[in-house]
């Protein structure tokens, strides 16, 4: 891909309103999206959040309403929630540890000034009420990743902050996960009749929004 190529995924990309629900995403383009999730950035590592993709037809028509009654939680081809940690803990730092030193086959103990580094900033007390939104910043960094890569295979997005956590959170079991939810993407194709699909986009001018210093 060239940047010329790149850009014009980026052009052709927008919040799509109308999915058509026919269109369904191949599995094997699902699960190369699934792996632009995992191979996100995340703050030291650490990927403090969980992508709730859900399948069940019967549990998005139940969120649907949670989400201004929008459709496209309903007719895209997939639908993930994207849930944020709401606390850390030494034992997710020790996990991460030991994850770390499996993967690259190395000793836990050459990796302690590292622990220490996390241990230091994320389990203060100053750092714990902040905990929840520091991880949301994280899941945000994943949807990006997941819209950008989506856009370069020309599968459309729709990301929907329009919704009610606490209600998600309950359908969706995650509070008694340590997890809430902070944004949802609907994936799959646009409908012909999306009129939003022919609108030129708009943006601030380059010059506006880039300043080098």
């Amino acid at each position: 891909m060239n940047t010329e190529q790149l850009l014009q995924a980026l052009r052709w990309r927008y919040a799509t309103k109308v999915f058509d629900p026919n269109r369904k995403i191949p599995a094997e383009t699902w699960s190369a999206m699934e792996e632009t999730l995992v191979l996100s950035a995340s703050s030291f590592g650490l990927q403090p959040y969980r992508f709730i993709v859900v399948d069940d037809p019967a549990l998005r028509q139940q969120l649907m309403p949670h989400a201004w009654n929008q459709r496209q939680v309903v007719d895209a081809s997939h639908f993930v929630v994207f849930a944020a940690r709401t606390s850390v803990t030494e034992a997710d730092i020790d996990g991460w540890i030991d994850r770390i030193a499996e993967v690259r086959g190395m000793p836990r103990d050459s990796l302690a000034q590292y622990r220490s580094m996390m241990t230091g900033m994320l389990l203060t007390p100053e750092f714990q009420p902040q905990a929840v939104h520091w991880a949301a910043r994280q899941a945000y960094l994943a949807l990006g990743n997941l819209m950008t890569a989506a856009a370069v295979l020309g599968i459309d997005t729709c990301p929907i902050e329009g919704f009610v956590p606490a209600e998600f959170d309950r359908l969706l079991g995650l509070p008694e996960q340590g997890y809430t939810s902070v944004v949802c993407c609907a994936l799959g194709y646009r409908s012909a009749d999306d009129k939003y699909a022919t609108l030129p986009k708009v943006r601030r001018p380059k010059e506006e929004l880039i300043r080098h210093v």
